[in-house]
C-alpha cells in the first residue's frame, strides 16, 4: 500500500484499533472482533505473542482490513515487519533511519513524537504522518488543536489517551485519525471472551469516527 493510498483510507476511516496481545489465538479473537465491528485499520503490537505470525495470519484472513504493526524500535523490527506483510509501520519514537528504510520500501511510516521540534523532525525525515504519543500527558485534544497553527500542514494521529468518549474531540481538534487500544478491549470482556461487546466496542468508534458534514 503506498503513502498515498494509506493516508486516503485513513482520513476517511479515522480510526485504528491496537492490538497488544500475550497469546497469538488472542490477538487473533481480539482482531477479528474489531473487523466484525467494522475497524478497517488493525495495529498488531510488535511485542505481542508471536506477531509475526499473526500479522501474517490476519493478512490472510481478514483480507478487506489494513493490517499494520507498531511498538517497532530498531531497524531489524522494521524489516521482520515487512516480511510478515505489514502494511504500516508505528513506532514510538523518531528515529531518522528508521523512517527513511520504511521510506525506501515504499511502506508507510508513522514514528511517534511529542514536541512540536519532534513532529517537525519526523515529518522532515518522510514521516507518512506522526503519532502524538502519549497525548494526554500533554492537555489531549487541546494540545492536538494548539498545533494547528504552525503544523496544520502535518498530519497528527493521537495515541496514548484517547477513549470512545474523546475521540470526537480529537478529531474536530484537527486530527486526521485516532488510535486506541486499552479502552476497545475491556478487561472483562476479554477475560470472559465476549468477544460480541468487544465487537460492540468497535461499532461504537466507527460511528465516533464517522465524518459529519
Amino acid at each position: 500500500m503506498s503513502n498515498h493510498s494509506w493516508l486516503t483510507q485513513v482520513k476517511k476511516y479515522r480510526a485504528i484499533a491496537v492490538i497488544r496481545a500475550s497469546k497469538l489465538e488472542l490477538g487473533r479473537q481480539m482482531a477479528l472482533a474489531m473487523a466484525s465491528g467494522g475497524i478497517k485499520f488493525i495495529e498488531i503490537t510488535w511485542n505481542s505473542a508471536n506477531a509475526y505470525e499473526l500479522i501474517s495470519k490476519l493478512r490472510s484472513e481478514l483480507p478487506n482490513s489494513i493490517i499494520g504493526t507498531g511498538t517497532l524500535l530498531n531497524l531489524e523490527h522494521i524489516y521482520q515487519a515487512i516480511s510478515a506483510g505489514a502494511q504500516f509501520l508505528f513506532t514510538p519514537h523518531v528515529d531518522p533511519m528508521i523512517i527513511q528504510a520504511a521510506v525506501a520500501e515504499n511502506i508507510p511510516i508513522i514514528p511517534g513524537a511529542l514536541s512540536p521540534t519532534e513532529i517537525v523532525t519526523a515529518w522532515n525525515h518522510g514521516a507518512t504522518c506522526v503519532k502524538v504519543f502519549p497525548v494526554q500527558a500533554v492537555g489531549g485534544a487541546s494540545y492536538i488543536k494548539s498545533l494547528q497553527g504552525p503544523l496544520g500542514h502535518i498530519p497528527l494521529i493521537p495515541t496514548g489517551g484517547v477513549t470512545l468518549k474523546n475521540a470526537q474531540e480529537f478529531l474536530q481538534a484537527g486530527a486526521i485519525a485516532v488510535g486506541l487500544s486499552s479502552e476497545l478491549f475491556p478487561k472483562q470482556f476479554v477475560e470472559t471472551e465476549n468477544w460480541q461487546a468487544i465487537s460492540q466496542q468497535a461499532k461504537t468508534l466507527v460511528n465516533t469516527c464517522l465524518i459529519r458534514d
